[in-house]
């Protein structure tokens, strides 16, 4: 545990003897919260005691209570449990977590802002405030077909698959086209998070970046042992199987996770190799790698905004990249 991430230097906790250790109500009370709270956190591996009584009740030490403090806080200012457990245990850089959070609340800002603009509007119209608030909507929602025919104009203006076959171009934007191109379902903050997607796809350095992605996986995948259209159905499977693996909290050296890299990894590597070797493992850290630029890290966030499945695919693509990183770190 990165416990040095998540010392609070000004925290009433600090005052607290390093032997000492509470019971769960009392850590319920310093914190703030409830036993049920706590008892939660523990439940779901967020935050677990260091101790256990005799007859099997949690106690929590000082760095429990610092972490549960610091848990509290961040949900105080709205953040995901996924979130935190992320900076918790230092998967993720706390500077970008708290900058993805900005960007999300400043989203929820325009939403919010924008919703109360067509309250405002329909209410202007009396007694025809509900049946005006209708059409109001339904002038600012973006339906598939017009978010399909953007993708279409973009992609060609932007010549984005230019060095990529024909036959890989579906696949290349499969999952992207399914969650969120065909999200038959918009809300308000659906579509702010689609505006604001559009404004980055007109990005000329989101393009580069996404060409430069593109380019990593038509190296990596040259020659691959499968059809395009069953690579889909493969992919989809291994997707099946991260989810899986999230739902248990699978670690990223454990053995499901590591299946899981080896099944992906035969999916890309080349069809004349039996097993991928070492060097591939290298180039396709390199490939994940490059999808975790500013832009593009915003727009699977944007992406996950617009749809939840896309949300879970961005979680399992997190827990894939770590595991390819344990890999690395233990050949």
């Amino acid at each position: 545990m990165h416990s040095h991430n998540t010392s609070m230097n000004h925290s009433p906790m600090d005052c607290i003897a390093e032997e000492t250790v509470f019971s769960i109500g009392e850590a319920a009370k310093r914190i703030g919260s409830t036993i049920k709270t706590v008892r939660y956190y523990d439940e779901i591996g967020l935050v677990k005691p260091s101790r256990y009584t005799e007859g099997g009740h949690r106690l929590y030490t000082a760095e429990d209570i610092r972490l549960l403090e610091l848990t509290a806080a961040l949900r105080y200012m709205d953040f995901g449990i996924d979130d935190i457990r992320h900076i918790i245990y230092g998967e993720v850089p706390v500077d970008a977590a708290i900058d993805e959070h900005i960007q999300s609340l400043e989203l929820q800002v325009r939403t919010l802002t924008n919703m109360m603009a067509l309250l405002h509007q329909a209410k202007e119209q009396g007694g025809d405030a509900l049946r005006y608030l209708v059409k109001l909507v339904h002038t600012r929602t973006v339906s598939a077909e017009q978010r399909e025919q953007y993708i279409s104009e973009k992609v060609e203006e932007s010549h984005l698959f230019k060095d990529i076959p024909v036959e890989w171009r579906d696949p290349v934007l499969y999952f992207f086209n399914k969650y969120v191109v065909h999200q038959p379902r918009t809300t308000a903050k659906q579509t702010a998070a689609w505006l604001e997607l559009q404004t980055l796809m007109s990005d000329p350095q989101f393009i580069a970046d996404l060409k430069k992605v593109e380019l990593q996986f038509s190296s990596i995948t040259n020659q691959p042992r499968y059809h395009a259209s069953l690579w889909i159905k493969k992919i989809e499977d291994v997707q099946s199987r991260l989810n899986l693996a999230l739902k248990q909290r699978y670690t990223a050296g454990s053995k499901a996770v590591q299946s899981i890299i080896d099944e992906m990894a035969l999916l890309h590597a080349n069809s004349k190799q039996s097993r991928p070797k070492e060097s591939f493992f290298h180039a396709y850290a390199q490939y994940i790698e490059s999808t975790r630029t500013t832009r593009l890290e915003r727009c699977n966030a944007l992406c996950a905004i617009i749809s939840p499945q896309y949300r879970q695919l961005y979680k399992g693509s997190l827990l894939l990249y770590r595991g390819v990183q344990w890999r690395l770190q233990h050949q």
